[in-house]
């Protein structure tokens, strides 16, 4: 497992909402991937919110879901994955907990080049607009994320074969610049990656999750942090502080959305400002106050799955008891 990719970024003792608590405990948390889906553990990160409620978090990115795969194996104690992963684990034996919620919808859009859709009326039917995506090659940011899920069950909810649509994986860097030679014909990615190309007019956005597409999937659990039940059960303070530092950093991106942007200008330095403006605005729309897992987040987080070909329905869990809980958020 490799650190962080882009690390933790320094604030002044002057602008930190409180001392670190006496008591630190060391935890980690995987991230599957650098995005501004992940914006409130970037602030708790970067605010000092971890540490004011007593944490010493070592962050990790582990690819898709690697990351969750790192807390069923013991390598990670936290990690933030969707509600689509999670009961994807459940089904196989591994039942993980989610205890804070920031995003309830798919933080997800799809772009494709300008030239192969010039003119999408983004008010026509999604299912019209998703099949435009048949016998294109799209980018995901990994096999088996909820990324990879987010065209797939639009295409069978389209009534086409998602095998019509050539999937590869790549890092979002690198899928902006196979977009620019045109080596692949759009992609799939959470904030900010598909907007700059939608601004500067090189690409057309297909479907956006943050703006509701498909309605029927809020609420949803796009990164949820999970953990084993057992280190909430040994290490309940840790879950504790976990959830206060999480929620804390949910109320922070609503209320000091300036101070906020400016945390994650740091993180993504090299992104146009009208980009980052627009990519924040889209992640603080899909962040529910308080930051609590529902029963219904975890039914469509499976639903996800089973649309997108991704678990079958034979499969489906017969409960959702133990996979979430709201003590630890209030």
């Amino acid at each position: 497992m490799r650190k962080h990719a882009i690390g933790l970024t320094l604030v002044l003792a002057a602008s930190l909402p409180g001392p670190a608590l006496a008591q630190d405990e060391e935890v980690s948390l995987a991230y599957p991937n650098v995005a501004f889906t992940f914006a409130a553990a970037y602030v708790a990160e970067d605010a000092g919110l971890f540490a004011k409620h007593g944490l010493k978090l070592k962050p990790l990115v582990i690819a898709g879901p690697g990351a969750t795969n790192a807390v069923i194996s013991g390598s990670a104690d936290f990690a933030l994955a969707s509600t689509a992963v999670q009961t994807r684990a459940a089904a196989r034996g591994q039942r993980l907990l989610s205890i804070v919620n920031p995003t309830d919808r798919p933080v997800v859009q799809i772009i494709l080049r300008k030239d192969l859709a010039p003119n999408v009326d983004l008010k026509a039917p999604l299912a019209d607009r998703i099949k435009l995506l048949r016998g294109r090659t799209l980018a995901v940011d990994a096999i088996g994320s909820i990324i990879h899920g987010y065209p797939l069950m639009l295409a069978r909810r389209a009534g086409f074969d998602p095998n019509e649509i050539r999937i590869s994986p790549m890092a979002p860097p690198t899928a902006l610049a196979a977009l620019q030679t045109r080596q692949i014909d759009g992609f799939a990615m959470s904030m900010p990656w598909p907007i700059g190309p939608v601004l500067d007019g090189s690409a057309t956005l297909i479907a956006s999750g943050p703006d509701g597409d498909p309605p029927d999937m809020t609420p949803f659990g796009n990164a949820t942090v999970i953990t084993k039940p057992e280190t909430c059960e040994r290490r309940k303070s840790v879950c504790q502080k976990m959830g206060r530092a999480m929620t804390e950093a949910v109320a922070f991106l609503h209320d000091r959305p300036a101070a906020a942007l400016a945390l994650l200008k740091k993180r993504f330095a090299t992104l146009d400002d009208k980009v980052l403006a627009a990519g924040f605005e889209l992640l603080r729309k899909s962040s529910p106050r308080p930051p609590v897992t529902v029963r219904a987040a975890l039914e469509n987080g499976e639903l996800y799955n089973v649309e997108a070909g991704l678990l079958k329905v034979e499969d489906k869990l017969k409960s959702y008891d133990g996979l979430y809980t709201d003590e630890y958020v209030k």
